[in-house]
């Protein structure tokens, strides 16, 4: 962490915002999850409680045992009447489980997917660049409803598995107790089984998320990357490479089932001899008067039971094991402390739209070199300055230091006489507005996309707004006016129609910093005139940052900063650089011609 010259802590990496627990999310819902839990005990009972009348519907009601080998037809009718009644308050029960524990899992999850988003609003650029951006969709979307089927999965399955798999033990012990006895000696090969597959399964789960993000940043890659890709003729090399990281999932998934598929008829073989067992004993047993047929068919009807039971415990392992790696990345999400954190500053101490940089440098993350150093300049309030510089020399990054999308890496930025890192974000970005070469525009209607400037504009502010960008004329022109839909990132428009709309946008929020970061690159000359003399009229008193490319775009400007190799080269007038600053003469030729450098001079 890097500190002022007052001491107070600046940002810096990433922290930990300590440790969230899942039980933070659960904890809201579970008056849910206690009623799903006794809704279940009450289908389970019902389970249970069948095997044990059907017993008595054979050995009574059918055999007769307790009436001298004559069965008893009242019998049948009043059992089978009670196990019908039976079934449906079982049904009622699992039915209003299943609404709670959805209910208590869907919540959750909401709340979850929430906290994760907003959490990812906060980050920084590179942070999201650490995620990834198609970690962070599936992160957000599928590892959250991974974590939502663990949780409807434990409060369903937990309760199930385990009062049916020991209500199944208790009620064979009831029946003949050495019919408990051979279950539980079959018990250690069940779960060593078990344990054996699930231990061998769960990594596979951690991985398969890992390689649904590569599939998620291709996608995402790819569509936003659609014209280029068709342009260049490269559909077939997206396909295998889509192809490969699909197959790669495909793999990982196909290598757990398998290792489930060989775990089930495992299980079933041990169960099936452990009813062989059951029948040799209790046909051996039953002749000899030491128990009845009913009980012994009940004692299968339990095995099966206490089968399923196990069956099912290991399909809650599974979704347990798979939500489990899945919270975790979540929790990474969740647990990431934002890299820019909020100062106590909401007004600045001097005058309004006022811009030094001191001794300003910057490297991005992991970067070898800074891309910027020793940056001293100053803009005065309603200044325009124009800057310029070849490819690559930090034009963009020197501006994304003012509305402190990065924090500088030494010496200090101010606005209004503060040190950014103290201001709060909101307030500082309130007084700064940005237009981007590249225009990102939303699923909306035009009017919409512009009114993202200021969410409480009218009709006629929104339209002031379009005319000072030199939009109105072609949205007029449109079918449906300011109110036609925007298609995704704004393909239904051409370049310079997505430029008017952005500046429109800029200019709207009515901030005392206006940048523009190369955003008039698709404007022809005549446009992008109109629109300057527009701002020299209604945004007089704005300080104006222009970054381009174009010496039209910069002359009248100020002053103007040129930047070379991530410093400032020369600083003045189009006159003063034209005459004294190499550089710019260069740029100057290579755009207007020596014989034009000649008439000004």
């Amino acid at each position: 962490m890097e500190k002022n010259g007052s001491g107070k802590r600046r940002g810096g990496a990433a922290q930990s915002a300590g440790p969230v627990s899942l039980w933070r999310y659960i904890r809201k819902y579970v008056l849910f999850m206690v009623l799903a839990g006794l809704c279940m005990v009450l289908e389970v009972t019902v389970d249970l409680a069948q095997p044990r009348i059907m017993s008595r519907i054979v050995d009574d009601g059918v055999l007769g045992l307790a009436t001298g080998g004559v069965g008893d037809m009242a019998v049948i009718v009043r059992l089978g009447l009670t196990m019908m009644g039976l079934v449906v308050l079982g049904g009622a029960g699992g039915a209003l489980c299943s609404v709670f524990a959805t209910t208590a899992s869907e919540r959750a999850g909401n709340d979850m997917r929430k906290d994760a988003f907003r959490r990812i609003m906060h980050f920084s650029f590179p942070q999201v660049d650490r995620f990834g951006t198609g970690a962070l969709i599936t992160r957000i979307t599928n590892d959250v409803t991974q974590v939502q089927n663990m949780i409807m999965m434990f409060v369903r399955g937990m309760i199930r598995t385990s009062y049916m798999f020991l209500g199944s033990i208790f009620f064979m012990f009831s029946l003949y107790p050495r019919f408990g006895l051979i279950v539980l000696g079959a018990l250690p090969l069940i779960v060593g089984v078990m344990a054996a597959c699930l231990a061998k399964a769960n990594p596979g789960f951690a991985k398969m998320q890992e390689q649904l993000d590569g599939i998620n940043a291709i996608m995402q890659e790819d569509i936003t990357g659609i014209r280029i890709i068709k342009a260049c003729v490269r559909e077939a090399y997206e396909k295998l490479r889509f192809g490969r990281a699909n197959d790669e999932l495909i793999g990982t998934q196909l290598h757990v089932l398998v290792i489930f598929a060989f775990m089930s008829p495992m299980m079933n073989l041990l169960m099936y001899l452990v009813v062989i067992a059951i029948l040799l004993v209790g046909s051996f047993q039953a002749g000899a008067g030491g128990t009845t047929p009913g009980a012994v068919m009940g004692a299968i009807t339990y095995t099966t039971q206490l089968l399923n039971s196990i069956l099912g415990l290991v399909m809650l392992f599974q979704n347990i094991s798979r939500g489990s790696a899945s919270w975790k990345r979540i929790r990474q999400v969740l647990c990431t402390e934002p890299e820019l954190t909020d100062g106590p500053v909401k007004s600045g101490s001097g005058p309004k739209g006022k811009i030094e940089f001191r001794n300003v440098s910057f490297a991005y993350p992991g970067a070898a070199r800074p891309v910027l150093h020793d940056i001293d300049l100053t803009v005065e309030p309603g200044q325009t300055l124009a800057i310029m510089g070849a490819t690559g020399s930090g034009k963009s990054t020197l501006v994304s230091l003012i509305p402190r999308f990065y924090d500088v890496t030494g010496g200090a930025l101010l606005v209004d006489g503060t040190d950014v890192r103290d201001w709060e974000q909101k307030a500082l970005r309130e007084r700064v507005s940005v237009a981007l070469q590249k225009s990102e525009l939303f699923s909306v209607s035009i009017s919409d996309n512009i009114r993202w400037g200021d969410m409480g504009a009218d009709p006629e502010d929104i339209r002031a707004a379009a005319v000072m960008a030199q939009a109105d004329d072609f949205i007029r022109a449109m079918g449906s006016g300011y109110d036609t839909a925007v298609a995704e990132r704004g393909m239904s428009l051409s370049g310079g129609q997505k430029q008017r709309v952005s500046i429109a946008r800029a200019v709207l929020k009515g901030a005392e910093i206006l940048i523009f970061d190369d955003a008039t690159s698709a404007l022809d000359l005549k446009t992008e005139a109109a629109l300057f003399q527009a701002l020299d009229k209604e945004k007089r008193g704005v300080t104006r940052i222009v970054v381009a490319q174009r010496i039209a775009t910069v002359r009248h400007a100020d002053r103007i900063a040129v930047l070379d190799g991530g410093t400032i080269a020369a600083c003045g007038t189009h006159e003063e650089l034209l005459a004294g600053c190499p550089i710019y003469q260069d740029i100057y030729r290579s755009q207007m011609g020596e014989e034009d450098e000649e008439n000004e001079q």
